[in-house]
């Protein structure tokens, strides 16, 4: 079983799979399609960080759709 060594947890959060990285920032992707934001990486930061710069990052996209 030592493929599973250094296996992390995934975070599933508000449709997104955040997936934690060695260097201690995420990678941020959509469960599934359609997407309604591009998969991103995040800079160095905690879980919570993480969940607030998707819940900006999604509020960002509800205004410009209202916007338009």
């Amino acid at each position: 079983m030592g493929f599973l060594m250094g296996q992390q947890a995934v975070v599933r959060y508000r449709g997104f799979i955040l997936l934690p990285q060695n260097n201690q920032t995420w990678l941020v992707r959509p469960e599934r399609s359609p997407m309604r934001l591009l998969p991103f990486r995040t800079p160095t930061c905690s879980l919570a960080d993480v969940k607030a710069l998707l819940d900006w990052r999604l509020s960002q996209e509800d205004a410009e759709i209202g916007v338009a």
